[in-house]
Formats: C-alpha cells, sequence, structure tokens
C-alpha cells in the first residue's frame, strides 16, 4: 500500500509503551499538520495538538472555548494523517455531558489520535492557566470520564483526566476529583495550574500509582522546572503546548517588521529556510518519486 508516511499501525500501543518507559515523554505541542512534520523530523517520539494553539491558528482568537468537537476533530485528523508519531489531543470538556464525551472520543479516535484529554471545567471553557475557570460537580466529571473510557474502540486509546478545580476550589478537591476519576478509568491524570513545587511534589505523592501529565506551560501558573526535576518527581509525560506557537509568531513578527521597512525580503531571506529545502521538509521528494512510479 502506498502511503506518505510511514506505517502507523497501532500508534496508541506505541504511545503506551512510551508511558511505561522509565523517562517521561516529551510532548512538544503543535498546532497544525506542519507542527506535527517538524516535531517528527526533530526526533520526538509524540505529538501534542494544542487547543491554545488550535484556537489561535484557526480563529485567531484565545483559548476561551470558541471551537466545536468538528472543528477540533478535523484538526485533530490533519495533524495525526501528517505524522506517523502517536498524537495526544486537547478534546476541552468533551463538549458536553457525558453523551458528547462519547462522541467526542469516538471522533477522536477516527481522527487517528492515540489519546485525549477531558477537563472538569464549564462550557464554555478557558485555558487552564487563565483567571476566572469554573468546574462542574465532582460527580458529573466521574460520569464524564467513565462514559469516555467505556466509549473508546481500541483499549490501548489513552484517556488522560484533567481537572482545574485547583484555582476555584483548592488543591484537596483537585486531589479528590483526580482519585475519583482514575476510579472511573482515566489512564493518566493531570491536575492543571499547580502552582508551586509543593503542589507538584504532593500530587506526585499523592496519586503516585498513576502515570501523570506535567504541562509546561509556558508562562503559565506552574514553576517551571527542569527535566531532571520532572523526572524525579515521577511524571510519565510532558506537554509543552505552546512553544511552538510563541516561537513562530516572533519569528512571524520579525519577517514582517523587515518586509514592511525593505518593501521585499532582500534583508530577510537569509534567516529563512531556502525554497528547496522547505519543500524537502514538506515531502515533494516523496511525491516525485510517486510520480515518476505512476507516471503522473
Amino acid at each position: 500500500m502506498v502511503q506518505f508516511l510511514g506505517p502507523t499501525s497501532d500508534r496508541s500501543a506505541r504511545f503506551r509503551e512510551l508511558l511505561d518507559a522509565p523517562a517521561p515523554v516529551l510532548l512538544p505541542g503543535c498546532y497544525d499538520a506542519l507542527g506535527a512534520r517538524l516535531i517528527e523530523q526533530a526526533g520526538f517520539d509524540a505529538v501534542y495538538m494544542t487547543g491554545f494553539g488550535a484556537a489561535a491558528s484557526l480563529l485567531g482568537r484565545p483559548d476561551v472555548g470558541l471551537l466545536g468537537l468538528a472543528e477540533m476533530a478535523d484538526q485533530a485528523r490533519r495533524i495525526a494523517s501528517a505524522t506517523s508519531l502517536p498524537v495526544i489531543a486537547d478534546a476541552d470538556t468533551g463538549f458536553g455531558n457525558p453523551i458528547n464525551a462519547i462522541r467526542t472520543v469516538q471522533m477522536y479516535e477516527q481522527a487517528g489520535v492515540s489519546g485525549l484529554h477531558i477537563e472538569d471545567q464549564v462550557l464554555p471553557k478557558k485555558c487552564g492557566h487563565m483567571e476566572g475557570k469554573i468546574v462542574i460537580p465532582a460527580g458529573e466529571f466521574e460520569a464524564k470520564i467513565g462514559a469516555a473510557a467505556d466509549a473508546r474502540q481500541n483499549p490501548n486509546f489513552t484517556i488522560i483526566a484533567r481537572t482545574d478545580a485547583r484555582a476555584p476550589h483548592g488543591l484537596d478537591e483537585a486531589l479528590s476529583r483526580a482519585r475519583m476519576a482514575r476510579d472511573a478509568g482515566a489512564d493518566v491524570l493531570f491536575v492543571e495550574a499547580l502552582e508551586n513545587r509543593d503542589e507538584l511534589e504532593l500530587v506526585a505523592k499523592e496519586l503516585a500509582d498513576v502515570p501523570l501529565l506535567f504541562n509546561w506551560a509556558e508562562g503559565g501558573k506552574t514553576p517551571p522546572l527542569t527535566l531532571d526535576e520532572i523526572t524525579s518527581l515521577g511524571f510519565a509525560m510532558v506537554i509543552m503546548p505552546i512553544s511552538t506557537l510563541l516561537a513562530a509568531t516572533r519569528a512571524m513578527q520579525e519577517a514582517l517588521a523587515q518586509l514592511k521597512t525593505d518593501g521585499t525580503p532582500v534583508n530577510a531571506v537569509e534567516q529563512m529556510p531556502a525554497f528547496g529545502e522547505f519543500t524537502d521538509l514538506i515531502g515533494l521528494p516523496e511525491i516525485t518519486n510517486l510520480e515518476q512510479r505512476y507516471g503522473a
């Protein structure tokens, strides 16, 4: 069978293997298919689809629940199709109640991703590091995670339960919700927006029996720990949701400022990939080989 990429069979099983490794699996964030290709070419083992970045790139707007399930699932499909790596995707609140969460899991699985995270904020939600978050009752969250876990067709599809209860209700409530989500069938726990090292250590101790996600949120509320520190705490995966988004934004701002000043790219072109380098990067040689093979 002809494929534009290498074999992608059961990437969900591959991600489970990564979760079981001694070192945490690193997932840079991407917001489009090009970013997914760049992450794979950089040598990473998995990709994270950022909802924050998806909203910024598709709408030019902040992460405040403006994108719906169909839009997010379509973006997940594009990203998963562009890489042979496992993709873990932001699924916001599951886009409604437990029944909606079932459909969310089904659509994300059909999109080709290997896992997702669902949170306990009300709909519409906000970025986990913004102020003014509101969460649903704990029992509703437990039901939503249970429904999501039951809905998956591939048993290796990873369900990540994210609680945002730390900000509005305190750490004890967040820990209680995380335990409820674990018992409901979550494979990984994600306690969002922890604010200091003591909180991180307590979460790692209290939830040591379940793989934990560390959100390296650039500029967010959680301390910017080193990888060695994160590893020592026992976290199984690290997402870096907006590093590529911020880097790309600054690079475009600088290039546009140069274009505005000079009127052409004459002085900016040296800082850019060459045209041939870029077309190689996005797979033109592969297309050329297929054209030669089939006489297209």
